[in-house]
């Protein structure tokens, strides 16, 4: 999908989801979250996708609800909890359940449900001149996209709850002192960061990161007893991967594995 709201491409294992509306800042549409949702949910599904990549094209990552459209919906009486169920929710659970790795790469500013969205991915990558705003209250909303669920796991709760009650932009040196980055590089940077991790995930042992991906979550509302249990599942299924026997045979014989993500 090129030359559209959203636009989709892979390569060598990497598919990049990319917002293209630069002139709304991203902003999310009908039109962009019914495409995001298709998107989101095409890189999950595909097996050939070993690393996703999320990023946005102009001077925004994504400013979240595209509130234009927003006023227009209010006044014909249409429910905010209509497009949260039927494309906010369904898209944030692909990004953060999908078996396989997921990075944002964070051109610029990201805004309510676009921070949200990056909250979603297991890694940040952020541009200097990007941050993050949860813009949320200041528009007298609640917040949504999973920020209520994925921001105090970043930042603890009270640190969640001050930043979602007082909306601020929080610059990249800042968003990387909480943890809300995982690194900041110069802008001119980014592109070349974020293809470096981005093959070196696609590279590596795909099933085992989904597996890893999942029993994170597991553990996050989990007792001890039932998220060791739950490793103990997902020990069971990566060790009967290829390439976990690849990796063993590699380790005796000391050479590097290469790994097929099966």
């Amino acid at each position: 999908m090129t030359g559209s709201v959203v636009e989709y491409d892979l390569s060598a294992g990497v598919a990049t989801i990319t917002l293209n509306r630069p002139d709304a800042m991203n902003s999310l549409d009908l039109a962009t979250k019914e495409a995001l949702l298709e998107a989101v949910t095409q890189a999950a599904d595909d097996e050939a996708v070993r690393c996703v990549v999320l990023t946005g094209t102009g001077r925004a990552f994504c400013v979240g609800q595209d509130l234009k459209e927003h006023v227009a919906g209010l006044r014909s009486g249409e429910r905010l909890v209509d497009t949260v169920a039927a494309h906010y929710n369904p898209t944030v659970l692909a990004l953060a359940t999908m078996p396989k790795p997921v990075v944002a790469a964070l051109n610029g500013v990201a805004a309510g449900a676009g921070a949200s969205l990056a909250f979603a991915c297991d890694l940040r990558v952020l541009a200097e001149p990007a941050g993050f705003n949860l813009a949320f209250t200041g528009i007298a909303l609640s917040c949504d996209t999973g920020s209520s669920w994925t921001l105090p796991r970043l930042v603890g709760p009270a640190k969640a709850l001050e930043l979602l009650y007082f909306p601020r932009t929080i610059g990249s040196a800042e968003a990387l002192e909480l943890g809300l980055a995982t690194r900041v590089v110069p802008a001119e940077e980014l592109a070349d960061a974020v293809s470096e991790l981005a093959t070196k995930l696609a590279a590596g042992p795909t099933v085992a990161y989904g597996a890893v991906r999942r029993a994170v979550l597991n553990s996050g509302s989990a007792p001890l007893e039932e998220a060791v249990a739950f490793e103990g599942r997902m020990m069971d299924l990566t060790g009967a991967t290829d390439d976990h026997r690849r990796a063993v045979d590699a380790f005796l014989a000391k050479e590097k594995p290469v790994f097929e993500g099966r």
